[in-house]
């Protein structure tokens, strides 16, 4: 692999072409070029060259990319290929989704510690795993090897939680609170905030009626 400085754009689009190529080899495809991978997922075919470039020379001209290597090979690129043990933490509708989505077990993504605060919580069934109390974090952070935590609590206790997650030793963050969180430098954050996506697609949205009033002035959009 290159030891170069790869950007956290071209990280973002390798879970895409993953899934994609998993979804041509359960169709029995077995080689892709970059022209028909760009045109199934709307992206240039020299970006995807160049994304695929950083780590090595996975296709061969004239054919294509093998699709089951360059699977292997994106799953190891991403760590895919190792078993990474993740905590989440509240036992909400969305944790208990996150916890039954089967989408993590298949690349070796497995949540195997839940925690919450709620008492009521406490030692509920969520899949195959029980609620534990925030007191046990650390205790099974530490016992199970677990290196990425995710967040599923309001945003007034996210910070507290992303807390408690760095003190344990967790090296990675998926927050889904609507809070930007404060964290040591060698502890990665990724926040999927919901909200902000859904309302900016609001812009996109035509009026519904012919005027649109901001701040008192009116504006006609014929």
């Amino acid at each position: 692999m290159k030891t170069l400085k790869i950007s956290e754009a071209v990280v973002r689009r390798l879970p895409v072409y993953l899934r994609h190529l998993k979804e041509l080899k359960q169709s029995e495809v077995l080689t892709i070029s970059s022209q028909d991978l760009g045109q199934k997922l709307d992206l240039n075919p020299a970006q995807i060259r160049k994304d695929l470039a950083y780590f090595g020379d996975f296709g061969r001209k004239g054919i294509g990319y093998d699709v089951s290597y360059l699977i292997e090979q994106i799953r190891h690129i991403l760590k895919l290929d190792q078993q990474i043990h993740v905590a989440l933490v509240g036992a909400g509708k969305l944790g208990q989704a996150l916890c039954n989505y089967s989408g993590f077990f298949n690349d070796n993504m497995k949540i195997v510690a839940v925690f919450d605060a709620f008492p009521a919580k406490i030692e509920t069934a969520i899949r195959n795993l029980q609620v534990q109390p925030m007191e046990e974090l650390k205790e099974s952070v530490e016992a199970n090897n677990i290196r990425i935590g995710i967040i599923t609590v309001p945003a007034l206790e996210a910070q507290q939680v992303a807390d408690r997650f760095v003190e344990a030793g967790v090296e990675a963050i998926l927050n889904f609170a609507p809070v930007i969180l404060k964290v040591p430098a060698h502890v990665r954050v990724h926040t999927a905030d919901f909200s902000t996506d859904l309302f900016s697609l609001a812009y996109y949205l035509p009026n519904e009626g012919k005027d649109v009033v901001t701040n008192d002035t009116t504006i006609d959009h014929t």
